[in-house]
């Protein structure tokens, strides 16, 4: 059974301001029953009120992101670091599904270091297999350069079988890739999908006064950011095909997500999103 949540990203203030417990109260007000962890502390409390919503909320935690290494200057828990700590979490949540955001930066830099990036990937999703849980790779849109005359991220496959794929479809479509056809590629080894629209906005009318003003690099800038992240229902991806795609490659869960908000409140993006979702007969999955 393919369930819808929301990635918690979208949530991360709203987490600081309230705490997990009461954020995850008003996700579950809108109809969302799943979420999956991203940029929340996992510190003794939040654990504490992410088990607690498992119970008194029926919150599905549905999966938990990890770094292969802690990034310098952004504390968090890391599999180089933390391992048994990130397995005790999972298990204490149910979790079953971990998750890598983005191989690191300096990963990108070549073919080489992309092929480190993954065999280490893979060792580790080795690991977490002997402890009952699974290691996904999520995508943006730069796994999508090419070496060699292949994509980053099929490298990034070959070279970690154990390992299995979370499609984020707005990455996709701007990677330049069909996000169907993706979801066709990678079916079998997708256990998550990120729900996300891809919209292109208005063109502002002070982008016109830039221009008019001679600021022709402020008008480029304001010209380039009509690409937007968009509720889903909201922009050009076309769900009613996607949504099927998915469930037919594996995926256990579908996530909403939206990264800017664009002056919207986290909520009414959320309930948007589930409003449109419910509209393409997708209600059965919340």
């Amino acid at each position: 059974m393919t369930t819808i949540g929301v990635q918690a990203m979208m949530l991360k203030d709203s987490f600081t301001e309230i705490g997990a417990f009461e954020t995850l109260r008003k996700v579950s007000g809108i109809g969302y029953n799943a979420v999956e962890i991203s940029q929340i502390p996992m510190t003794p409390e939040n654990v504490a009120e992410l088990d607690r919503s498992r119970s008194e909320l029926g919150m599905d935690i549905a999966a938990l992101s990890v770094a292969m290494e802690t990034p310098r200057g952004r504390p968090g828990d890391s599999l180089a670091e933390h391992f048994d700590k990130i397995v005790d979490d999972a298990k204490r949540l149910d979790s079953k599904l971990l998750r890598i955001g983005m191989l690191p930066f300096p990963a990108m830099k070549s073919i080489g270091a992309v092929v480190d990036f993954a065999k280490q990937a893979n060792d580790y999703a080795e690991r977490l297999q002997e402890q009952g849980l699974g290691l996904y790779y999520h995508n943006h849109h730069i796994e999508f350069a090419k070496f060699d005359g292949k994509y980053m991220l099929d490298i990034i496959a070959e070279n970690s079988p154990a390992m299995g794929m979370e499609i984020d479809v707005h990455w996709v479509q701007r990677g330049g890739l069909e996000p169907v056809r993706t979801l066709e590629k990678y079916a079998g080894r997708t256990a998550m999908v990120h729900l996300k629209d891809y919209r292109i906005g208005e063109l502002p009318e002070s982008a016109l006064g830039l221009l008019d003003s001679g600021d022709a690099a402020g008008f480029m800038t304001e010209f380039k950011n009509v690409v937007q992240f968009a509720e889903v229902g909201e922009g050009n991806l076309d769900f009613a095909s996607i949504i099927p795609a998915a469930q037919a490659a594996g995926a256990q869960y579908l996530l909403v997500e939206q990264d800017e908000l664009y002056g919207r409140t986290v909520w009414e993006a959320l309930q948007t999103s589930h409003n449109n979702l419910a509209a393409l007969g997708q209600s059965e999955l919340f």
